[in-house]
């Protein structure tokens, strides 16, 4: 009997292998997959079973679907909503979607949604990021755990009148209500060159750029293509935004914008060519939305630079802290009713989106930015300050908890946060160290109050983690 490995899922979403998509050329052919519980494989019978599992978990009439440009997503939808009309429920399916107007589809219907999607990571991955109706997130401790056993369990019993299927396309009704947040009447000229690395960034990033028309756009790779022939949609690793870089220098652009794979994350370059770290896009929107909603809450992860909690409370706004990861983020933003948040990996939430993230809605904000004042771009970031930060650095390592109580122990005498991994801080030096949710690696974010002091702590922190 078909069942399912419970290790696919996971914290924020479910994700698994597609095993017809590993081959020689793959980076896990030869591996034992579920070495880690993202590499755990999933067939068509197997999300079918997940469907199931979903339909008995929300108890809901009807439930949206749509799915991101990889190979393996159309038999999935295909798959899940077998699933589910087998309980009962009815399907609305959007066909090919970004995650954010999967989100929006949820909070403008009002109904729980899936998008089938493994976001940044290579094509023999898939999987689904769940919400229920209003996109309330569905995670570890909102739900992901009963839903695991409900579906692990396999005790159902096909509905005697089964559900339906309707196909749907929200498009129209999405770029209205995403248009609201910019006054396309105030915005400049500017060549952006934009990156959606064959993932389905293209097909929202090309509606806006019709609507403005005074913006001179290069689209790089917006054709949805899940075999990512070009480089995979991750750039938020530099090999991948080479070419990005490359057509920014060449062409003097303004400004360029990239996606990951489902465009949940966007992720922004200046004028030159250097990568803007997302710390310092939230500081740079939070300073935006605090200035159309005056003492407002912001939470941020807490990697992120000191420029957030500055600017909020320089602003009159309040700064909050949470732990990395969208579940955590958006449970504490609608505790604190918080008008924007954002998280250094390029996620960004916004109040007036269900509280959910998007992946335009940043780009609509730096636009009018950079409109209002006139600066380039890499002038609006250094009016922030002086910060200095390490970015985000990875280490493969054989024993993460062993590594974390060596940090606890070497700097106990620092200010400890231990909500994610380990945070320690001083008044002049930070960091945090944390397991990846995501990859077998442990990941360290640094700053100080100087270039020179922040490569040194990075440079001892590195030893410590890899030795």
């Amino acid at each position: 009997m078909t069942s399912v490995n419970p290790k696919v899922f996971r914290a924020y979403d479910i994700r698994a292998l597609v095993p017809d998509l590993v081959d020689e050329s793959s980076i896990y052919f030869g591996k034992v997959y579920d070495r880690d519980s993202y590499q755990a494989p999933l067939v068509p019978e197997q999300v079918e079973i997940i469907g199931k599992g979903l339909a008995n978990f929300l108890k809901a009439e009807t439930v949206v679907i749509g799915y991101d440009s990889r190979v393996s997503s159309p038999d999935w939808c295909a798959a899940l909503s077998r699933g589910l009309t087998d309980q009962g429920v009815n399907v609305i399916e959007l066909g090919l979607s970004t995650t954010d107007i999967v989100y929006f589809a949820s909070g403008y219907l009002n109904l729980p949604a899936v998008e089938i999607t493994a976001s940044h990571c290579t094509k023999e991955l898939n999987g689904m990021k769940i919400v229920r109706a209003g996109a309330y997130i569905v995670g570890s401790g909102s739900g992901m755990e009963e839903f695991r056993d409900l579906t692990v369990s396999g005790n159902f019993t096909s509905a005697s009148t089964p559900g339906t299927v309707t196909k749907r396309n929200l498009l129209e009704e999405y770029m209205t209500f995403l248009m609201k947040f910019v006054d396309i009447e105030t915005i400049k000229p500017f060549k952006i060159i934009a990156d959606a690395g064959n993932g389905t960034g293209g097909v929202i990033a090309s509606e806006i750029f019709s609507r403005i028309p005074q913006l001179n756009t290069e689209a790089l790779y917006f054709e949805p293509d899940g075999r990512f022939p070009n480089h995979p949609a991750n750039p938020f690793e530099v090999e991948n935004i080479e070419e990005l870089i490359h057509k920014i220098e060449q062409e003097g652009a303004d400004l360029g914008v990239a996606w990951d794979g489902d465009a949940d994350r966007c992720f922004f370059l200046d004028e030159t060519g250097k990568p803007v770290p997302g710390d310092f896009i939230t500081t740079l929107v939070a300073r935006h939305f605090l200035k159309l909603n005056p003492g407002e809450g912001i939470v941020y992860d807490l990697r992120a630079s000191w420029a957030v909690r500055d600017w909020v409370t320089k602003l009159g706004g309040r700064p909050i802290s949470e732990r990395v990861g969208h579940s955590y983020i958006k449970r504490t933003m609608r505790a604190e009713n918080a008008v924007f948040g954002g998280e250094v990996s390029g996620h960004y939430y916004f109040r007036d989106n269900y509280f959910a993230d998007n992946g335009f809605i940043p780009l609509l904000s730096v636009i009018t930015m950079l409109s209002e004042t006139g600066l380039k771009m890499s002038e609006l970031v250094s009016s922030l300050g002086d910060y200095y930060v390490s970015g985000e650095i990875n280490s493969t390592v054989q024993d993460s908890n062993k590594v974390l109580e060596t940090l606890k122990t070497k700097f106990a005498d620092g200010q400890l946060d231990l909500r994610d991994g380990v945070s320690i801080e001083y008044p002049d030096w930070k960091f945090n160290v944390r397991p990846s949710a995501n990859d077998p690696v442990i990941r360290l974010n640094l700053e100080a109050k100087s270039q020179a002091e922040m490569e040194t702590k990075r440079d001892e922190i590195l030893a410590l983690i890899r030795a």
